[in-house]
């Protein structure tokens, strides 16, 4: 089982466990692109590592030293997304999946030296905090923007997908963190919602509206 492999399954499994809901191996599979009976194995093999708990009603969920892991992980991922966006100059549609690469073998020196070099930046180009070096991030108080009613304004804070396909069509619509975003409509029975970004107005499906999260105004 190599290392590369075990951060990335609790990387997923960090992003995935809510104490809402559990989370099954099927799930993990599907973000993961494995089998489920692929996913079951290796959680157990987390398990016997002591970095996860498996529970009925609880489901995956990271022990301390797993959670620790991930965020080491997480943050790698974050500095190094934002190092390839802000002095690379790469497309941050991209950045998501070259960073997967560089995190898993960014030593700790590199890791500080990029930090420093980025002015100790402290969301990735995407939005999400950057913990830091003891896995801690500020308390974000967000909320999706399918939760907005006519007239409520908020600042894009982050997108919680990361897809390529995806960042790239809110790009070309100005949809990226730090702009101010208005409803002017919403259509009925979860139909779309007309928002003004810089400006210009556009339709954009519930779907999409649900990974798109905004603070601050009302």
């Amino acid at each position: 089982m190599s290392s590369e492999k075990v951060e990335e399954y609790l990387e997923a499994i960090y992003k995935l466990q809510s104490p809402d809901r559990p989370l099954g191996t099927s799930e993990l599979g599907k973000e993961l692109g494995v089998a489920p009976a692929s996913a079951t194995e290796m959680a157990k093999r987390l398990q016997d590592k002591g970095y996860v708990r498996r529970g009925k009603k609880s489901g995956i969920t990271l022990t301390k030293s797993g959670e620790r892991a991930a965020l080491e992980l997480i943050r790698k991922h974050r500095i190094a997304e934002r190092f390839l966006v802000d002095v690379l100059g790469m497309d941050w549609q991209y950045a998501h999946e070259e960073a997967c690469k560089f995190e898993h073998i960014m030593s700790p020196d590199v890791e500080k030296r990029m930090e420093a070099l980025l002015d100790n930046a402290t969301t990735c180009p995407h939005g999400h905090p950057i913990p830091d070096e003891q896995g801690r991030t500020a308390p974000e108080k967000v909320r999706p923007l399918s939760s907005l009613k006519r007239c409520q304004t908020g600042i894009i804070a982050k997108i919680a997908e990361e897809r390529r396909d995806l960042l790239e069509y809110l790009a070309t619509l100005g949809l990226m963190p730090q702009r101010k975003v208005q409803v002017e409509q919403v259509a009925p029975f979860d139909g779309p919602m007309l928002i003004r970004v810089d400006g210009a107005n556009y339709a954009l499906g519930r779907e999409i509206a649900d990974k798109i999260w905004v603070k601050g105004e009302k």
